[in-house]
């Protein structure tokens, strides 16, 4: 594999600290331990620098008065209806008010604006179905199909404040039943289409929803796979407040239908009138509730309101990705089921006025190239995915995407979990340098941002701005500008360069949750109660020698080895930076010598031979010798796959059963729920 080092101030591959320097920063009462350093360095091109949509200047202005700075996007970025009095309102902490006594409207921002400023014809989505049907929107037609959305939903009674569940698959039904909601001042709860009956009904319940919105069912690796009877399911026993469910009829499977309760999309969204006037809602009022996955117990539903949301997932968009929305063809991959669909598929882009791709299916439907083939077809020029389908495509091998030209790609993003260093330059490497499908590659790679938030933050918080900032594989590297981010120590000190620690944020930001809906006590107690006046929802974090941060991981997931506090994301990067390594999962198993003991899954490279005891000590050694013997797993296992939940994320908490020869726990939240059965079977061989 090539490197390109155009501008690289290092080395090919990462340094290491050895474990002495390690023990002695322990030592010195570190949270987590700082073991893995990464030394290569990529500053933009002076010509992308030269072309930047947000420049150095910004930090400066905003250190100078964030909320101030704010309040000047918010004015550039939305038309308000109602200019706002006061920026920040932070008299009641941890309760804030942005843009007080501010009206505006979010899907009249969205659309409606865009067609009076002359865009109307610009296509706003463009629509992959996995079947390989299409549809594309302008904004025009957009806006037309969101009016009638708002006047039909009115007709089965939604008002201002009601609460809409919204079940759909990646289709532009989706982002019409959000918008059109956000028009009449409906609060949308999206539920993921891949969740069970029960939790969809946990959340209709605690959100007290009056319409679902559902269709009767996708397509799934080449198969139809149905919906509706997981409504049904949900709605099956009384106590709910659902008066109507709305279905989009998407693959035509045969489904159950009650009779004055369900209504065909066609029959009524397409049959309702196409002029429906936006009115101005408070910049306070609510957009949507958005329930964390994986909780136990009660759902948590995080509130996000409206102008502050949409003025921090505008910004960001717009300089995170140097969005020129003339001329781009942006694409976020992420299902709006979670909260990066929210921000950067159903508002954000279109709030900026940018074309975006909107994919139904999986990568590998019907052919591992599939996303290539959307790049090369739409000629996408901002890509924005999760590091673990990069690790997959990594397992599948570079000739894939060698096969297509993919020279349009200007800005790669990454998002919802840290990026191992290795996949972060694989990324560069064989996506940000194909310059065509006969092996050409650019003079200069597309820049990569990546990017730490969550869906309590509404929006990127950390990220590095790609026209600006010298990016590092592995890093989300520095606040935005307007953000006060920190690693502290056990104390809420900040430590210093070099140090690792419990990340924070010390500021009001406006894109911030709101509280969890009906549960102020427990959005108190969950986000503000470890450390005073500080943010902190469970992430550990280092800051490297140049102050530039780097995400650790949950702090659930820090393990104790004979003392040291080490966490599960170096050791993961410190394997996948072997070259027959694809992807990894590392979590502490109880241990009588050394309290706990690392275990290690790994996937190995399509190409990768898997020689038994040989290969695991080849990789025990590995880690050794990148991040010190402290970290070496005690046991590896080569697995065929990792038990991952349908957005990607690894149930760590299932590998930790396997790993302590415990029964394994619920597994129906996977992707694919027989992959802990087949890990178990291995392990026990």
């Amino acid at each position: 594999m090539s490197q390109d080092t155009t501008g690289s101030t290092a080395t090919a591959a990462p340094t290491t600290a050895n474990s002495p320097a390690a023990a002695g920063q322990a030592s010195q009462g570190d949270a987590l331990e700082n073991l893995l350093h990464e030394e290569r360095s990529f500053p933009p091109s002076e010509e992308f620098a030269a072309n930047a949509v947000v420049t150095a200047a910004d930090y400066v202005e905003a250190d100078g008065d964030r909320p101030a700075f704010w309040a000047r996007q918010a004015r550039e970025l939305l038309s308000w209806s109602k200019d706002f009095d006061q920026a920040l309102d932070w008299s009641n902490p941890p309760f804030a008010k942005w843009f007080v006594g501010g009206e505006v409207n979010a899907a009249y921002n969205a659309l409606d604006r865009h067609v009076e400023n002359g865009i109307g014809d610009r296509v706003a989505i463009f629509f992959e179905g996995e079947p390989g049907d299409t549809r594309s929107y302008t904004y025009a037609e957009l806006a037309e199909e969101v009016q009638k959305a708002a006047n039909a939903f009115e007709s089965l009674g939604v008002a201002k404040g009601d609460r809409v569940a919204v079940y759909l698959p990646m289709i532009p039904e989706a982002v019409i039943t959000m918008l059109a909601c956000a028009r009449i001042g409906a609060v949308h709860s999206v539920v993921f289409g891949g969740f069970s009956a029960d939790a969809l009904r946990s959340r209709i319940d605690d959100a007290e929803a009056k319409l679902v919105v559902t269709a009767d069912g996708t397509y799934r690796r080449g198969k139809p796979s149905s919906l509706k009877p997981a409504v049904d399911e949900a709605l099956s026993k009384p106590g709910h407040g659902v008066e109507h469910v709305v279905v989009v009829k998407r693959n035509g499977e045969p489904i159950n239908w009650v009779k004055g309760r369900d209504h065909w999309w066609n029959d009524t969204v397409e049959a309702a009138p196409a002029q429906h006037t936006a009115v101005g809602h408070d910049s306070e009022h609510p957009l949507f509730i958005l329930y964390t996955s994986g909780t136990t117990g009660k759902p948590k539903g995080i509130l996000h309101t409206t102008g502050g949301f949409l003025t921090q997932t505008a910004y960001t968009h717009k300089a995170v990705f140097d969005l020129h929305p003339e001329t781009d063809v942006y694409w976020c991959t992420a299902d709006v089921g979670w909260v990066t669909g929210h921000s950067y598929v159903a508002y954000a882009p279109l709030i900026n006025g940018a074309t975006q791709v909107m994919y139904e299916g999986t990568p590998d439907s019907p052919h591992q190239g599939r996303w290539w083939e959307i790049v090369e077809k739409y000629k996408v020029s901002i890509l924005y995915t999760a590091p673990t389908a990069i690790r997959t495509f990594m397992k599948w091998g570079k000739d894939i995407p060698a096969k297509y030209d993919l020279s349009s790609i200007r800005v790669l993003g990454t998002v919802g979990e840290p990026i191992n260093p290795e996949a972060w330059m694989w990324y560069r490497e064989v996506i940000g340098s194909n310059a065509g499908k006969n092996g050409e590659q650019k003079d200069n790679p597309a820049p990569i941002v990546d990017t730490w938030w969550q869906t309590e933050t509404g929006a990127q918080m950390i990220a590095p701005l790609p026209g600006v900032t010298a990016t590092k594989p592995g890093s989300a590297q520095v606040p935005l500008p307007g953000i006060a981010v920190d690693v502290v120590d056990e104390l809420g000190e900040s430590v210093p360069n070099g140090h690792g620690g419990f990340l924070v944020i010390r500021e009001p930001w406006p894109s911030m949750l709101r509280g969890i809906w009906g549960d102020p006590e427990r959005f108190k107690e969950t986000y503000w109660s470890r450390f005073e006046n500080m943010y902190f929802a469970g992430d550990g974090a280092k800051k490297d020698d140049d102050g530039d941060i780097w995400l650790l991981g949950r702090v659930d997931d820090v393990m104790n080895v004979s003392g040291h506090r080490l966490s599960t994301t170096e050791i993961e990067s410190a394997l996948v930076s072997h070259p027959s390594v694809a992807e990894a999962a590392v979590v502490g198993a109880a241990d009588e010598t050394t309290g706990q003991a690392v275990v290690a899954f790994v996937i190995l490279r399509g190409d990768a031979a898997n020689n038994g005891d040989a290969t695991v000590q080849e990789l025990r050694n590995h880690v050794g010798k990148e991040i010190g013997p402290i970290a070496k797993p005690k046991h590896i296992l080569v697995v065929p796959e990792l038990p991952k939940t349908r957005s990607g994320k690894i149930m760590r908490r299932l590998l930790k059963d396997v790993a302590e020869g415990r029964e394994v726990g619920d597994a129906t939240t996977l992707s694919d729920p027989t992959i802990m059965q087949e890990i178990a079977t291995s392990l026990r061989k």
